[in-house]
């Protein structure tokens, strides 16, 4: 995630089992703070790397050079495709895709999460999102409870 200055956060990438997080990487070989917040949904086993390994390993690995690159570029494709998100697609069917991913990730039917965490991954109001949730309810493609979205198509 990546705050603005007001505090509100935007959703930039998930990370799944053997990811890195291409941020992170920069970060390390710019020898700079990282400006973005990792937030875990999960359990999850993670490896921390010297920062100053990261740098001397693309000299001396290139099977790790590799690993960079390939996070880069599956980072890069993400943004492409967010950018055509919001260029080519309406936050309905924006919304719609996210809860498609989350249900995917979580390889569950039931996303226990608010209007508001959605609100803030998708940088737009709980407001629009709640009516955009019933919209997708009235539809039949989901069943809106407490902190709650059960996918049914």
């Amino acid at each position: 995630m990546r705050p603005d200055q007001e505090g509100r956060e935007a959703l930039l990438y998930y990370l799944g089992g053997r990811d890195a997080c291409a941020m992170s990487l920069t970060c390390c070989l710019g020898s700079k703070r990282s400006e973005i917040t990792a937030v875990v949904e999960e359990e999850t086993e993670m490896i921390a790397i010297p920062v100053e390994k990261v740098d001397e390993w693309l000299c001396r690995y290139s099977t790790w050079k590799q690993f960079v690159f390939q996070t880069y570029q599956k980072r890069f494709d993400n943004l492409l495709m967010t950018i055509d998100e919001v260029i080519f697609h309406k936050l309905d069917e924006r919304l719609l895709v996210y809860l498609q991913k989350k249900v995917a990730s979580c390889q569950c039917t039931v996303l226990t999460i608010t209007h508001e965490e959605i609100a803030q991954e998708l940088a737009t109001s709980r407001e629009v999102i709640s009516r955009l949730l019933k919209q997708l309810e009235k539809n039949g493609q989901i069943q809106l409870s407490r902190n709650k979205i059960t996918m049914l198509a």
